[in-house]
């Protein structure tokens, strides 16, 4: 036997014993979403088609959720490792006393909004006079409901604010019976197309500062998976920067693929990326990486919170997010 072909079978042996080594090697991650698949989570299953979480050696599972505040709990609870949420309720959870922080920040802009059909002249707080608004219980809006009819000199005696069971809330607004629907843009201005074509009054508009979706650990997980959470960053700045520059069709794909019991229209998947992507950046967060955080972002949405009178006092910045984990 010649020193190279003793070479190559060394090389080839060592290969064999280190790949399924390498398999077992997978960090293991539960990512949980906020609801049922929409738009926000294409990122996710975009990473898992495309074979970006293998190659970042990471096994995601990736779960449905039953509302941000419930995938908040079960985060905080250490039943998941990673949540996809509304970033704007963690000021409130951090008072409460949980302990989970932000380490990435995505749809960065305000997207809360109220739907109100495209021929109605409303286009202002103050148009909502006498007027009917559904909204579920356990809503980012509900917090912010009376600061928000307050920049419009309107309060619950002037305008009827209507709570349901988010299962009942598109048959309400579809029905004709409110006069608007109160939700992100995101999800519901796409879904509300056929049913009721509808014309979005944005909260952002009001003074409303309210970060929408990002990615939410435990303190404690985020010291303990640091390098784990890293590459699932990693990967979800590389599938949404795929997204904006050209690949929603993919996304939408990628969603019908791992979602097909899911009923999924991929018209209204595609308007939920674009919409989603439309509000990734705010002034402050500009040429920033997909995922960094600023300061003054989640300064104002802490300030705006007290005036609500959702928070006693404010709370430190520093517990509500980390760019540590952006690249």
């Amino acid at each position: 036997m010649t020193r190279t072909s003793f070479l190559r079978r060394t090389l080839l042996a060592a290969a064999a014993t280190l790949a399924p080594l390498a398999a077992m090697a997978q960090d293991k991650l539960t990512v949980r979403m906020d609801f049922a698949p929409w738009g926000i989570q294409a990122g996710m299953h975009l990473a898992e088609v495309k074979g970006w979480f293998k190659e970042a050696n990471l096994a995601v599972e990736v779960q449905d959720g039953r509302g941000s505040g419930n995938t908040l709990q079960l985060v905080n609870a250490g039943q998941v490792d990673v949540g996809q949420i509304q970033l704007g309720l963690l000021a409130q959870a951090r008072e409460n006393g949980a302990t989970v922080k932000s380490f990435a920040g995505f749809a960065r802009r305000t997207d809360l909004v109220v739907l109100v059909d495209r021929t109605s002249s409303i286009r202002k707080v103050e148009d909502f006079k006498g007027k009917t608004l559904v909204v579920f219980a356990a809503s980012p809006w509900a917090p912010l409901i009376d600061l928000y009819l307050k920049t419009g000199g309107l309060d619950r005696q002037s305008v009827t604010v209507t709570f349901v069971d988010p299962s009942a809330l598109w048959g309400t607004y579809t029905a004709k019976r409110a006069d608007g629907l109160m939700s992100t843009i995101g999800s519901a201005l796409p879904v509300a197309e056929k049913p009721r074509p509808s014309h979005p009054v944005l909260a952002e508009d009001a003074g409303i500062t309210f970060p929408s979706y990002g990615l939410i650990a435990t303190e404690a997980t985020l010291k303990s998976k640091a390098d784990a959470l890293k590459r699932l960053v990693a990967t979800q700045q590389k599938a949404w920067a795929f997204m904006r520059d050209g690949g929603i069709d993919e996304g939408v794909q990628a969603m019908l693929k791992q979602r097909p019991d899911a009923r999924l229209d991929p018209v209204v998947q595609r308007e939920q990326i674009k919409l989603t992507i439309d509000f990734f950046e705010t002034p402050a967060t500009k040429g920033k990486p997909i995922g960094w955080q600023a300061e003054a972002d989640w300064k104002a949405h802490i300030d705006m919170m007290v005036q609500a009178g959702a928070l006693k006092s404010a709370v430190k910045t520093s517990d509500l997010y980390t760019n540590d984990l952006i690249q």
